[in-house]
């Protein structure tokens, strides 16, 4: 803990208290702003509080550095908020939603999602050797249907059993496949997927290389943060290699961002 403090500064922490809306005069209410403020950041979680590096769209609904996610999220209105906030960036789908590494919740502006996809997407050629069997069987039926609620896409992939369903589910988010196109609560909850290229067929359809995607990624979460304490950037971002013309190694795992406004 002594480490972390003394390489996060308060001028390191009043930068990502600025960047990652960690004040309350800066605190996300609506659904333009949160879209505004994940475009602005590049990527970010959907529901970590401050037990988590990084920037959190629930944090930034808080508008406080450390913002903590109650037992009871249903009774609780910062919760409750970030949750309809969410759906309803979800269900416009203007940003990237879905479960990436460690299967969080992630949002991503479109600008990074062929970065992403460089790192983490699957080529179709690539699919019937990387993928299970259940994630093979919801994704051709997904190609043919385009739209699913899940108990219908379980029922027409054979997949039945939830837990099994739902594992195929994650993998295939992994993988930019499949994103939840929308989340409906009544008659009963339930969510709507779709194939990731539906909606992001451009992004997912362009040739980046594997260096420009580290370096792009890293170089989002830096201007934000402006300085990582060791290992944050690979625990964040899977990444651990920031291009040096950006960033500058101040010791093993850590990076400062260069010329920091």
């Amino acid at each position: 803990m002594a480490e972390v403090q003394q390489i996060l500064s308060e001028d390191i922490e009043a930068r990502r208290d600025r960047f990652w809306c960690r004040e309350p005069e800066l605190r996300i209410e609506d659904v333009l702003t949160a879209e505004r403020f994940i475009d602005a950041v590049g990527f970010c979680s959907a529901m970590t509080d401050s037990r988590r590096p990084g920037p959190s769209l629930y944090i930034a609904v808080c508008g406080r550095r450390d913002a903590h996610m109650p037992r009871n999220v249903q009774k609780d209105p910062e919760s409750r908020l970030t949750w309809t906030i969410k759906d309803e960036v979800v269900r416009r789908g203007r940003v990237y939603y879905g479960k990436l590494r460690g299967s969080r919740a992630t949002f991503i502006s479109r600008k990074l999602v062929p970065h992403f996809n460089a790192i983490s997407g699957l080529g179709r050629k690539r699919e019937s050797a990387a993928l299970s069997q259940a994630a093979q069987r919801i994704l051709k039926v997904l190609r043919k249907e385009w739209e699913m609620a899940t108990g219908d896409l379980r029922d027409a992939s054979g997949v039945i059993d939830r837990t099994t369903f739902t594992k195929a589910i994650d993998e295939l988010q992994r993988v930019f496949k499949v994103i939840p196109a929308e989340i409906v609560y009544q008659p009963k909850f339930t969510y709507i997927w779709s194939l990731a290229e539906s909606r992001f067929q451009d992004e997912l359809g362009m040739t980046i290389s594997r260096e420009e995607a580290l370096r792009e990624i890293a170089r989002a979460y830096l201007f934000g943060a402006g300085l990582t304490w060791r290992g944050e950037l690979a625990r964040v971002t899977g990444l651990s290699n920031p291009d040096e013309g950006f960033a500058t190694r101040v010791a093993p795992g850590v990076y400062r961002l260069k010329a920091s406004p």
